[in-house]
């Protein structure tokens, strides 16, 4: 299916539609898969219901045109959204990009100046850019260590409203709560409330989710898409089961939301 230009619009209709989505987190670093694999895994995350398939990473290097080509390939029926770490992040085979700005860095390149390099290039690939306001709360992870983050406390979740908020008068299409890859556990429900009830925008939330009453009780807190990566890079084959449940609790906790609203 070509999804050129039409990302956003794909998204929107699938969260008014299930009300809340999973997607899936593929870093393209070859010490970690190779390509093939990469397709493998992107196959059973489509397979399990995943809506999207994000590739990127802080560290993701080397072998990003070939991941995205196999996977478009292997994958053709859901988006391909690139998930940069940095300029070399991008491939003009991608359906989009998240442009995003990790907007609680301390660096002005992980702001705007990352973002200013890598736009006439993305502009020349034709490929969809959705802003989105990134907000890297504790621990933080690589993302918060290579992107110079001022890692926001998990007992202040106002803060990180307040940056949502100011990102969505900006004009941010999305806002995405970030934990770090591989953290012990996730963003807690009522930082995820806190955010949620000050925004209108929707709502990503990554990093440590692994079992599925955390993506339950997340969902139920007001995010709009959970995003899993390292989770399901660890399970591989064995996390099919697994990831069909949660996908399946994700749309239950999503329909349970909208009941009570």
């Amino acid at each position: 299916m070509d999804f050129k230009g039409k990302v956003m619009r794909y998204i929107e209709e699938r969260l008014s539609e299930d009300g809340a989505l999973h997607f899936t987190l593929i870093d393209p670093d070859p010490l970690k898969m190779n390509v093939e694999s990469s397709a493998k895994l992107a196959r059973i995350a489509a397979d399990c219901g995943t809506a999207a398939i994000m590739v990127g990473g802080s560290t993701a290097f080397g072998i990003i045109d070939d991941v995205v080509k196999t996977i478009k390939e292997h994958v053709p029926e859901i988006p391909v959204i690139l998930f940069p770490g940095n300029v070399n992040g991008i491939t003009r085979f991608s359906d989009a990009v998240f442009f995003m700005s990790l907007i609680n860095s301390s660096d002005t390149y992980w702001i705007i100046e990352a973002q200013m390099l890598a736009a006439f290039n993305i502009k020349m690939c034709r490929i969809e850019p959705i802003s989105l306001a990134y907000i890297i709360v504790e621990p933080g992870g690589t993302a918060g260590y290579i992107g110079h983050a001022r890692v926001i406390p998990r007992n202040k979740p106002k803060i990180a409203a307040a940056f949502a908020l100011a990102a969505e008068y900006i004009g941010y299409k999305m806002i995405y709560l970030e934990a770090g890859s591989g953290a012990e556990s996730p963003i807690p429900p009522y930082f995820v409330r806190t955010v949620r009830e000050a925004i209108t925008r929707p709502l990503i939330v990554g990093g440590g989710i692994r079992k599925i009453e955390q993506a339950i009780e997340i969902v139920k807190s007001g995010a709009d898409i959970i995003v899993q990566g390292t989770f399901i890079e660890r399970e591989k084959e064995k996390s099919i089961r697994k990831l069909k449940k949660i996908i399946e609790g994700i749309k239950n906790a999503a329909h349970e939301r909208k009941i009570k609203k």
